[in-house]
């Protein structure tokens, strides 16, 4: 999904996906390259930390406490998922 498509799903902006990833918060989105431009490709997983982050910043968290505990609520899914 584009950085355009992402940032509407998830309810922000696509300068704040920028920073968000410029500050390590989401994972670096993969690049896909068109002829001399790269644009960014969110997957399913990676609008689901940034669903969780939008989640608690509206709850009152500060960005940083937000982006920690959607990364702390991805790695209980993932332990989850995988049986550990």
């Amino acid at each position: 999904m584009s950085i355009g498509e992402a940032a509407s799903l998830c309810g922000i902006t696509v300068k704040q996906l920028r920073n968000w990833e410029d500050i390590n918060y989401i994972p670096t989105a993969t690049r896909i390259i068109c002829g001399q431009r790269a644009f960014r490709y969110f997957s399913e997983s990676d609008l689901g930390i940034i669903r969780k982050i939008k989640k608690y910043l509206d709850a009152g968290f500060t960005l940083k406490a937000a982006a920690k505990k959607a990364a702390e609520d991805q790695e209980r899914k993932e332990v989850f998922k995988n049986g550990k």
